[in-house]
């Protein structure tokens, strides 16, 4: 099978950045609207609190999240996507498509 591109720098950064463990889950998560820490730390139970911030500073210095601080008592702090992470939709639009057409579920496969 031959590819309509040759590997490129761009492609390859943006598969090093989205393969990152956890940053493809963090942005997907960020896709449903603005979130605290603590409402991304309980929607992706087996991630530290400690590697969630260190992929948000990540995805900040990238220019895929935004960070909004809100000066209350407490201070409230929101995470979101900017434009160029809410490009992403339809990237995570079609890896869904293809996990339901062929990734099966425990439940699903069939016997060994």
């Amino acid at each position: 099978m031959e590819h309509k591109h040759p590997l490129c720098p761009r492609f390859e950064k943006a598969v090093e950045l989205l393969s990152k463990r956890w940053t493809a889950l963090i942005v997907f998560q960020l896709l449903n609207g603005p979130q605290r820490f603590a409402g991304i730390e309980h929607s992706l139970p087996n991630l530290s609190g400690k590697m969630l911030s260190e992929r948000l500073r990540e995805l900040e210095a990238e220019g895929i999240i935004r960070r909004d601080v809100y000066p209350e008592i407490p201070v409230r702090i929101e995470y979101s996507l900017t434009d160029k992470g809410q490009a992403m939709a339809p990237l995570f639009d079609v890896i869904g498509q293809w996990a339901t057409d062929w990734i099966p579920l425990p439940s699903e496969a069939g016997p060994e």
